[in-house]
Parts: structure tokens; sequence; C-alpha cells
């Protein structure tokens, strides 16, 4: 596995390895020691998730705030999305930037998200199957979120913005002024 630090150091991007044959192929997509030797702390994933969604679909941005702020490993299983990470911590010097990347079932890439940090994706291939680890349970009362188009994140989704298509929740999501944000500190994992 290559593990590369995004313009978001705490972002990290990983590229298995993966070995092919005229049977197919195989691909670790998780080694916890070799995780935590690069992310030089523990990490205990105790959550996976799976979502099925049709071109267009823009699931995002969503966060939980502390105790329940959770990291996540997000990969694609089928299909492709753009994948987009928002740093929510107010003393970061990365504070309300963001890192796109495009994860697709071809180029196995993942994306491990850090506490702190608002996630969100949109689907660009005609369906996606999304696949993710949480190293903390979901917890709907500690749930939030930050509206899509907000244009203090200047996000380019690489889609029609009027053909999204978004859940009713995900539409009234408020603008990063007026998000819940906290300290480095408070967002820390463990």
């Amino acid at each position: 596995m290559d593990f590369i630090r995004t313009a978001i150091p705490d972002v990290i991007c990983i590229q298995p390895k993966v070995y092919g044959d005229h049977r197919g192929y195989f691909s670790e997509t998780f080694r916890k020691d070799y995780f935590e030797a690069f992310i030089g702390t523990s990490i205990d994933f105790c959550q996976d998730n799976e979502s099925k969604s049709a071109y267009g679909v823009l699931r995002g941005l969503h966060y939980q705030i502390p105790p329940f702020a959770q990291s996540k490993l997000v990969r694609v299983i089928k299909g492709s999305v753009l994948d987009v990470v928002v740093d929510l911590r107010k003393d970061s010097e990365t504070f309300g930037k963001h890192v796109a990347i495009e994860l697709t079932e071809e180029n196995k890439k993942q994306l491990f998200v850090p506490r702190g940090f608002a996630h969100g994706f949109v689907v660009l291939s005609d369906e996606v199957i999304f696949s993710y680890k949480t190293d903390n349970y979901y917890n709907a009362d500690a749930e939030r979120g930050i509206a899509f188009n907000d244009p203090a994140l200047n996000i380019d989704w690489k889609l029609d913005l009027e053909a999204l298509k978004l859940s009713d929740k995900d539409k009234a999501l408020s603008l990063l002024s007026e998000a819940e944000v906290f300290t480095k500190s408070e967002f820390c994992n463990g």
C-alpha cells in the first residue's frame, strides 16, 4: 500500500497494491499495522457502512460533533465518485479548505478522513457502491453538515449543480460560517 498525504496533510490517499491475472484480482484494502505506522497513532474502526446511489446523487457534506466525531476510511467498490473532504478545525491552517479526489472501482484509491472534517461525494457513474469504515458509532443527535454549495468553500463538483440529487436533509444544511466547529484537540482521535 502506498500512503500519500494530500494538500491537507491529515487527509491521506491510500493506493492499495492490486494483483491481477486471468482469474481476476486480489488486493488488501486495509492493514491496521501499516495504516497506524503511517498516521502515527492507533485507530479502531468499529462500524462498516455501504451505500448504493445513482448518477448525480450528492451525499454530504456530513460530520459528527464530539464526543461522537468519526474518522472514516472511504472507497468505491463499483462505479466512480468525486469525494470531497472539508477541514472544520477552526484552529487549523487549512480551516475551510477542501480536498477533492476521484475514487473509482478501477483506480481502487481510498481516502482517510480524520475527525474534524466534513465529508461528501457526488456520483459520476451510472451507479456507485460506496463503502466506508468509521472509528466511532453513528449518532443521529451528533450529526451535522455543511451546504455542498457554500460559496465560501468553492467546490467544483464536476456536474451541473441543477442536476444534482440531494436528500431534503442535505438541501437544508447550513453554511460553514454558521456551522458548529471545534478545535483540533476537541476533534482528536481516541
